[in-house]
């Protein structure tokens, strides 16, 4: 049967776009369609199909047509085809679009069917083998397919459709929208992990190689970072395994997209993985290899940016970035169809109107700015009021705390907690360059007696200001916990831990004037504590979460998370601020480990400093993403912990960047007032549009989301995102 109909459209296609595609996407057009299109032209040609092209389209196609040629000479040498091993070759995979010329033996063909009697899965590889062949396996296949799927062939089949699921999860996530989703986003991670368990390790070609550990990268990330018990070998068997390394390393530059995901699941590193290590130590260096190529061409999935998103990736590590900002960039990079999986065809986002959710990501992180905007003008008057923005010494940073709270975690609803968490951290900046700095001996201990005794008379000048503003905020903070239950208690907490801090920070100018050195242990002891994380977090945490036990705010009930995050907040702002605190006299842990090992080097002391840092940043990370974890605390303000050791990575990764006047100021603006960009050019593949037939699935009860059948055909409504 010869079915004419699509035949104008596929005529009309080509005449209005191939132009555009081909000036747009020249230089870095995937493989398999720039071995494609030159094979449809040729068949139509052949066909007697009247196809004008003007001059210039004529030009790109010669262009294109030479590409394909180097493209097969470069395949026929990269991935010879291996018998003994039973791997497929790669021109296999572009059957149908190879050269009338090209001569492929039956015998390799039939060698290389699947069970199911395709090609790769890959229905227009396998009608191209049927042609060659007459195998009735193909033709079974063929037919099959043709009933399966009457209103469309797919570019693969079968589906993966436990990939589409990870890949929309992973979207939603990126755009800042997992908040909407977070039933739907947690089904269909149970399900994956239901099934992590029944799959198979490596397939049994290469081409299949490349899919499978793109999925199961991104598999392990997300079920990790939900709080599922899952180990590295789900995805790290490649490394078991010399022929498929050589394989990865060969091909690395078709392969970005596979390795950026595999990088990126080893974000999420827990102690003694060493799996993980070597798994992020290779894919690192094939990715830095790979970006240093000007061609593009990634032969799995295409989505827009990929060479902007792995330098961003290499450059900043995902424990120093903020949630805000990475969204705000996913958001500006898929203002078109962010997906592309397959060959000539794909599965894409199109299907589920791609504009309407990155417009809703855009809504969503306007909505978010506007509130965010509010917020720290309300900051900024109570830093004026409270006599902290006009004390006249030390540091302002009001911006920069506001900043850091409300752009590390997209939680609009919290504004007490976004508020109470940036009070606080001023606070501590202004008293702790108090004690550093101005105060006189005399001054600070009259002050510390004075917070001792929660009792400020007789205080005068900056010390009065301090205790003022600290008595007010705690007060204020107790009344907003009092509306929701009997606070005495977090009360009597919150002061503990404010007598704590300023103790130990009385501690170190006693430190700093008397010349004493203390030991690694001694100093790590007061430091964690001078440095103010607990301060900052533990009353947020009472706020975040009713079931938050009071108890933990005693110090000595901290729990292991919390005092991993003091230890970790303090060697980040120590392995930064070593050489000012050298000319200043006062101790760092740096300084302190090179006063004990006189053969050592400053950097040496350094890198010891950041190994410790570097184990106690993975033992964190296995407590917090852990559900059954050792520790017993709500996730919300496991969360949180996360949050807010992101933010201290982020001032004190590469410099320290608390300390300066303006590195930040251009996220601040990015993050609170200037709207993600849209409106610029971004050129992008025409995509035709959806089939007429359509069906809504219900997203959630906030959003419904039109969706074609062939994308989602089988996948369960209940866990549809």
């Amino acid at each position: 049967m010869v079915i004419i109909q699509p035949i104008p459209k596929w005529l009309a296609f080509i005449h209005t776009t191939a132009e555009v595609i081909l000036e747009q996407h020249r230089h870095h057009l995937p493989r398999w369609f720039a071995s494609v299109l030159p094979a449809m032209t040729e068949l139509a040609q052949a066909a007697g199909l009247d196809l004008v092209f003007s001059q210039r389209s004529k030009r790109l196609l010669s262009d294109l047509f030479h590409q394909r040629q180097q493209i097969l000479k470069m395949t026929c040498t990269e991935n010879p085809v291996d018998y003994s091993q039973q791997k497929i070759p790669s021109l296999l995979w572009y059957l149908e679009s190879l050269p009338p010329t090209y001569h492929v033996d039956e015998q390799n063909i039939m060698k290389h069917l699947s069970g199911d009697g395709s090609i790769l899965q890959s229905p227009s590889a396998t009608a191209s083998a049927y042609l060659r062949t007459g195998s009735s396996k193909c033709l079974e296949y063929l037919e099959f397919l043709v009933q399966k799927c009457p209103n469309g062939v797919p570019a693969e089949y079968p589906l993966d459709e436990e990939f589409i699921k990870l890949c929309l999860v992973d979207h939603v996530q990126r755009l800042g929208l997992a908040e909407h989703f977070e039933e739907e986003i947690e089904d269909i991670l149970k399900l994956v992990y239901k099934n992590l368990r029944k799959q198979d390790l490596e397939p049994a070609n290469r081409r299949l190689v490349a899919a499978k550990l793109y999925k199961d990268a991104l598999a392990f990330r997300l079920l990790r970072m939900q709080g599922h018990d899952v180990k590295p070998s789900c995805f790290c068997w490649f490394l078991q395994h010399a022929d498929t390394l050589e394989y990865i390393e060969q091909n690395c530059e078709q392969l970005t997209s596979v390795l950026y995901n595999v990088y990126r699941a080893t974000d999420v590193m827990f102690r003694r993985e060493y799996e993980l290590e070597e798994a992020r130590a290779f894919s690192r260096k094939l990715l830095e290899k790979s970006i240093s190529f000007s061609c593009k061409d990634d032969d799995l999935v295409i989505f827009p940016g990929l060479h902007k998103l792995i330098k961003h990736e290499l450059t900043l590590p995902w424990i120093t970035r903020l949630d805000q900002l990475d969204q705000r960039m996913w958001i500006e990079e898929n203002k078109i169809s962010p997906l592309w999986i397959g060959k000539a065809s794909f599965y894409r986002l199109f299907h589920l109107q791609h504009e309407k959710m990155v417009q809703l990501a855009n809504e969503n992180y306007k909505l978010r700015q506007s509130v965010y905007a509010k917020e720290l003008e309300q900051l900024k008057r109570w830093s004026k009021e409270s006599g902290l923005r006009e004390i006249g010494f030390g540091r302002e940073k009001t911006a920069y705390c506001y900043f850091a709270v409300a752009a590390s975690s997209c939680l609009p609803r919290d504004s007490v907690v976004r508020l109470i968490v940036a009070k606080i951290a001023i606070l501590i900046t202004v008293a702790d360059d108090f004690y550093d700095v101005e105060g006189s001996t005399r001054e600070l201990k009259i002050l510390t007696k004075a917070i001792q005794r929660w009792n400020g008379e007789n205080l005068t000048g900056h010390s009065k200001i301090i205790f003022d503003a600290l008595c007010d905020l705690v007060m204020d903070i107790a009344r907003k916990y009092n509306h929701q239950r009997e606070g005495s208690k977090f009360l009597k907490g919150i002061r503990d831990i404010w007598q704590e801090t300023f103790g130990a920070w009385m501690v170190e100018r006693t430190w700093s004037d008397t010349g004493y050195r203390a030991s690694l242990d001694e100093y790590l002891d007061i430091g964690m504590i001078s440095i103010g994380a607990h301060t900052i977090i533990l009353p947020a945490c009472c706020f975040l979460s009713q079931d938050y036990p009071i108890e933990k705010l005693k110090p000595d009930n901290y729990g292991k998370i919390t005092k991993l995050f003091m230890s970790a907040a303090r060697l980040l702002n120590d392995t930064q601020s070593y050489q000012k605190e050298q000319i200043d006299g006062k101790m760092n842990m740096v300084l302190l480990h090179l006063d004990e090992n006189p053969n050592a080097k400053i950097d040496g002391s350094v890198a010891y400093v950041k190994g410790i840092l570097e184990e106690k940043t993975k033992e964190f990370l296995e407590i917090v993403l852990m559900d059954d974890g050792p520790e017993e605390m709500p996730k919300s303000c496991k969360h949180f912990h996360l949050s807010c050791m992101k933010v201290f990575h982020m001032f004190f990764n590469s410099t320290n960047l608390f300390d300066s006047e303006e590195e930040l100021l251009n996220d601040i603006k990015k993050a609170i007032y200037i709207p993600p960009d849209l409106d610029s050019q971004m050129s992008d593949l025409y995509i035709p549009p959806p089939p007429e037939k359509e069906e809504i699935l219900q997203i959630s009860a906030r959003w419904d989301v039109n969706t074609t059948q062939h994308f989602l055909h089988g996948i369960g409504k209940e866990s549809a995102v």
